[in-house]
């Protein structure tokens, strides 16, 4: 059959008529699509149910959903199989390549994202009581780095290859490694104020010792015991008593926040519990100062990347504001 094209007596030609625009959603959600896809290619609702962990039933009504977006047919319904209309044979064509293509781009975003990940690994000190509380600040302003934080005690993981940037109490010289000092280590007794009220004598340091001292227990043979640090301000360990004894500093300090006793302070690492209160220092002016400080580490071997840096100044720069001892 031929169309023909006719002319009015007035010699104006007739409007064609136009076709009704086309209104709301054009495009059907996401998941409808996914759903389609994957029982397209398993020819089975109950297959597809498993490539994608939903039940039978979301996928059957996913399909029938879309189909009822286009009006059309997709799938010719089997016992126990399906096969595809012409219609859902077309746009399986289409809906496979642009899945494919989100796929690869939601790939290369994802491995982009990754590599915005610097590794730090700390004591479990410095991990739980000192890095832990800033953090958050550090994400609201850097969202698009991530940190991924190992804590732990045993120098030889927090110096693993695969970390970035490490922080280790030390005397500054870890060999292969460019260190840069943090804070120093200055060592105080804490408590808690009400364990304080209960024990005022904790005032007096020749009283501390036949109180509940906290103390830890440290593979470090150079870590300070209360022992060495009552010595260290001239006073009698004869009758030294110990409440408590942790493996780890943190719990250490949990311990004291609870008012189990008296545990040995170490500077900017409870310097946020004695800001918030949660600590008080029973004597403000016994402390010991050591040698020994805590480093920022890094290989100069490994390869430098523009994230890694922006966490090594904002570790300095927190360095820099720290409170002074003297």
């Amino acid at each position: 059959m031929f169309l023909t094209s006719t002319t009015s007596s007035s010699g104006i030609r007739p409007q064609m008529p136009q076709k009704a625009p086309i209104t709301g959603k054009v495009l059907p959600p996401l998941d409808y699509l996914l759903a389609f896809e994957a029982a397209a290619k398993a020819q089975s609702f109950a297959q597809a149910s498993k490539v994608l962990n939903i039940s039978e039933t979301a996928i059957s009504r996913k399909v029938r959903l879309l189909e009822q977006h286009y009006d059309v047919p997709l799938f010719v319904r089997g016992h126990r199989s399906v096969s595809l209309t012409q219609q859902g044979a077309i746009l399986l064509a289409t809906v496979e390549k642009s899945l494919d293509l989100m796929r690869d781009v939601s790939r290369d975003m994802l491995a982009k994202h990754q590599a915005n990940t610097v590794s730090i690994s700390a004591t479990n000190s410095v991990a739980s009581l000192w890095l832990m509380p800033q953090l958050r600040k550090f994400n609201k302003s850097n969202g698009r780095i991530r940190i991924s934080l190992v804590s732990s005690d045993s120098d030889a993981e927090c110096l693993s290859d695969s970390m970035d940037l490490t922080i280790l109490r030390g005397d500054g010289d870890w060999p292969g490694y460019e260190a840069q000092l943090l804070f120093g280590e200055t060592i105080f007794p804490v408590c808690s104020p009400e364990y304080l009220k209960r024990n005022p004598s904790a005032a007096d340091l020749t009283a501390l010792s036949q109180l509940d001292l906290i103390e830890v227990t440290s593979g470090h043979a150079e870590w300070m015991t209360w022992r060495t640090w009552l010595s260290g301000n001239g006073v009698s360990t004869s009758l030294m008593e110990r409440a408590v004894a942790f493996n780890t500093y943190p719990l250490s300090v949990q311990a004291a926040v609870d008012g189990l006793g008296v545990a040995l302070g170490w500077a900017h690492l409870v310097d946020p519990l004695l800001e918030s209160g949660a600590l008080v220092r029973p004597n403000q002016h016994a402390s010991v100062r050591t040698r020994s400080g805590y480093y920022l580490l890094k290989s100069p071997t490994h390869k430098a990347f523009p994230e890694r840096h922006i966490v090594e100044e904002w570790l300095l720069g927190l360095s820099a504001g720290r409170k002074r001892y003297a």
